[in-house]
């Protein structure tokens, strides 16, 4: 089980970043496209969402500068801490970011989606019903063979 401070080496967060100094990384074209939303164990009493018991997870916030990834900190100097996706969410288009990823390596799911759990099946139509169908991830994952990349990289 990770702690915030393992699950920054896992994530291979080199350092952090104020709010503030967001526009300016911006300006200079230091600040990369896209910024990570992922789940950290609370570290704030209050912030309007109740008893850290009940909900012991917030969200925080890591972006690209100069290539590297740098976890947000309020001007304060903590780690920023978002309640819920949709406040972070609202925070990285009010910070200019038109996308992101986001991770969760901290809860638990019991039943982790198969492969294709998005892909229309072939012979379906607009309007088709079709069944729901529960397959073992493990059994049915394609084999990954590395190719020889063509560019050199």
């Amino acid at each position: 089980m990770f702690t915030n401070e393992s699950l920054e080496v896992y994530l291979e967060i080199a350092g952090t970043v104020t709010q503030s100094e967001l526009p300016t990384c911006r300006e200079q074209g230091r600040l990369g496209d896209y910024a990570v939303a992922y789940r950290i164990f609370r570290n704030k009493q209050g912030g309007g969402f109740g008893d850290p018991d009940k909900h012991p997870y917030a969200w925080a916030a890591i972006v690209y500068v100069d290539g590297l990834p740098l976890r947000v900190n309020s001007a304060r100097g903590d780690c920023r801490e978002w309640s819920t996706l949709d406040r972070i969410g609202q925070w990285m288009v009010d910070n200019g970011f038109r996308y992101w990823w986001t991770r969760n390596d901290l809860e638990y799911v019991e039943t982790p989606l198969p492969a294709n759990a998005f892909e229309p099946a072939a012979d379906t139509g607009v309007g088709a019903v079709t069944e729901a169908v529960v397959v073992d991830f493990e059994e049915t994952a394609p084999s990954i063979t590395a190719e020889p990349d063509p560019y050199g990289f």
